[in-house]
């Protein structure tokens, strides 16, 4: 996986292309991630992370091998369709940014440490404000109880992060994101990588040059309108 602790780079290749990414100036306090440098990122493939929340230094991912969710092979377990059907939730869109990174920035049975970061953090907050970031919100009883978020470029959604303070509540988020993206009509849906519990929803692994392609013809033509 080549990454680089670089927020000074610039010089951001498009998809198909081979050339690394550039090493610059190290990390500055106080440096703030230029939104249209993010929006780059994203259309060449590449992502940033933080090793930890309270570490101040950002570096870029572009792995070898790729997580999607293939829209047309999306899979709701018979468990978890039952559950949408009893509407345990309500699900909204967009309406508290904030709330979803705060619930995904929580540490959890399954999650000691997050890697979202202040200056991570203030960027998406941006391209929130820009209408390049969404949420999907679980709501119960007037509680946040689950979310997701993620960042729209062209007709790709490319997921960033997820959470639930109650059982299922993420998961029924990410059903209703499938749903919504077919009726919008985007055709790439990046995990950045597949874990287990993704792979119950069919997602799987490709290699980088296969989702360079896919990349590049999910920007291709007119941007799906989320």
């Amino acid at each position: 996986m080549e990454t680089t602790t670089s927020i000074g780079w610039r010089n951001i290749s498009p998809p198909g292309t081979d050339r690394p990414p550039m090493a610059a100036r190290p990390f500055a306090p106080g440096y703030r991630i230029p939104p249209d440098l993010l929006l780059r990122a994203y259309a060449s493939g590449v992502f940033p992370m933080a090793e930890e929340a309270d570490d101040p230094e950002v570096f870029w991912v572009r792995p070898e091998i790729r997580g999607i969710i293939p829209l047309d092979g999306f899979h709701v377990p018979k468990s978890l369709a039952k559950i949408i059907r009893q509407a345990r939730f309500d699900v909204k869109r967009d309406t508290t940014f904030v709330g979803v990174v705060d619930g995904c920035s929580e540490s959890s049975d399954g999650r000691e440490k997050t890697w979202i970061n202040g200056p991570i953090r203030e960027a998406y907050a941006e391209l929130f404000a820009r209408g390049h970031c969404h949420t999907v919100e679980a709501w119960r009883d007037d509680r946040l109880v689950g979310g997701l978020y993620g960042v729209t470029l062209g007709r790709a959604f490319f997921g960033e992060s997820m959470f639930s303070r109650e059982k299922d509540a993420s998961k029924v988020c990410l059903v209703h994101l499938v749903e919504h993206l077919r009726e919008r009509g985007f055709v790439l849906l990046d995990t950045q990588f597949t874990t287990e519990h993704l792979k119950r929803f069919g997602a799987v692994d490709v290699p980088r040059n296969r989702y360079d392609q896919l990349l590049s013809e999910a920007l291709q033509g007119d941007p799906a309108l989320y």
